[in-house]
């Protein structure tokens, strides 16, 4: 055992001498724990035992003029790299960040409703609707814009991707799929907090450009385009909340998705320091270019108790229509009970 810390320690510091060299910078590690227990209302499912352990590598650095320098790499759910961040603070320029992974641009947007544990689709019980992603749902390079040219309480981001097909290639790699990708892409998102007392507004807007090929009802017609808008308030220990988003795919493929519409709303409260409740709702309407079209609505009610560096966490939660199936196989509920520790 003690060899093989040995070998592993002297393999890391073997990889990260160019960068110690190079920026003389520090790298930490924190972590987590999660088990679960996940029953579901339906069909036969197996052990719903289930575990997740989460690390996060930071490494931090500072240059000759200033700037910082923070990489961020996850391992999450027995994934042995699921994203990673790096990012270059300025002194007057803001900050650029190279990210790839996801939660950039107006992907930092997809459901900002509160909640006591978990956004209504992930507590185990999928509820497989679409909610926009943009160009921060891949690989890009964002701009947060200095504060101090902005009014207070406003934070504005403006993201870029010379080829947003969702890849996150390694180094030296230009081989992603296309997707039907024509060109780059942006996301312009920003927030609010100066206006209201307790209240945060959101917003975004994206455009990916695809190939304009539509001939004969197959093809797109134009660019893929996302939006969304949305708020929440905040007053003692109740937060309340709503969001819209909107996605134009511009598919004319007859039975293609030819857009989705998202409502989502949600309240929560903090009983005590150690004690918190929620209650969540979402619909996603999808539409094809058949006139038809589904909806799915996800409602989710949580709980969560800290105990020191112990959280307890349950989610009751129903769907139906999930995945757009209208059928009974779309409809499903569970309840998942998480015990979450933290080092």
């Amino acid at each position: 055992m003690n060899k093989l810390t040995k070998i592993g320690a002297s393999a890391l510091c073997g990889s990260l001498a160019a960068i110690s060299a190079a920026n003389a910078g520090d790298l930490s590690v924190k972590g987590g724990a999660n088990m679960t227990y996940t029953k579901l209302g339906y069909g036969e499912t197996g052990n719903p035992l289930g575990m997740a352990s989460a690390m996060t590598f930071t490494g931090s650095g500072e240059l000759d003029n200033g700037s910082t320098v923070t990489i961020n790499i996850a391992h999450n759910d027995k994934s042995t790299y699921s994203a990673t961040d790096i990012a270059i603070a300025t002194p007057s320029m803001g900050t650029f960040t190279y990210d790839e992974g996801g939660g950039t641009g107006i992907d930092r947007y997809d459901d900002m409703m509160p909640t006591a544990w978990e956004e209504t689709n992930g507590t185990g019980v999928t509820a497989g609707f679409a909610t926009v992603s943009g160009v921060g749902g891949g690989t890009d390079i964002e701009w947060a814009v200095p504060a101090d040219m902005l009014p207070d309480g406003m934070s504005a981001y403006l993201s870029f991707s010379p080829k947003p097909d969702g890849s996150a290639n390694a180094d030296k790699s230009a081989n992603s799929a296309g997707s039907g990708v024509d060109g780059w892409g942006y996301d312009i998102a920003a927030s609010h907090t100066g206006l209201v007392d307790g209240m945060n507004i959101f917003g975004g807007y994206s455009i990916v450009p695809q190939f304009k090929n539509a001939t004969a009802g197959v093809g797109f017609t134009g660019d893929k385009q996302s939006k969304v808008l949305g708020f929440t308030y905040a007053m003692g220990g109740a937060t309340i909340g709503y969001q819209y988003s909107n996605e134009d795919l511009n598919n004319a493929t007859q039975s293609a998705t030819t857009h989705y519409t998202n409502n989502a709303y949600g309240v929560s409260f903090s009983v005590n320091d150690d004690l918190s409740i929620s209650y969540g709702m979402h619909k996603s309407d999808r539409a094809l270019n058949n006139a038809t079209s589904v909806e799915v609505e996800a409602e989710s009610f949580q709980i969560a108790y800290s105990m020191g560096g112990a959280t307890v966490k349950i989610a009751e939660t129903q769907v139906d229509n999930a995945a757009y199936v209208s059928t009974t196989a779309g409809d499903k509920e569970g309840t998942t009970v998480m015990l979450s520790l933290a080092f």
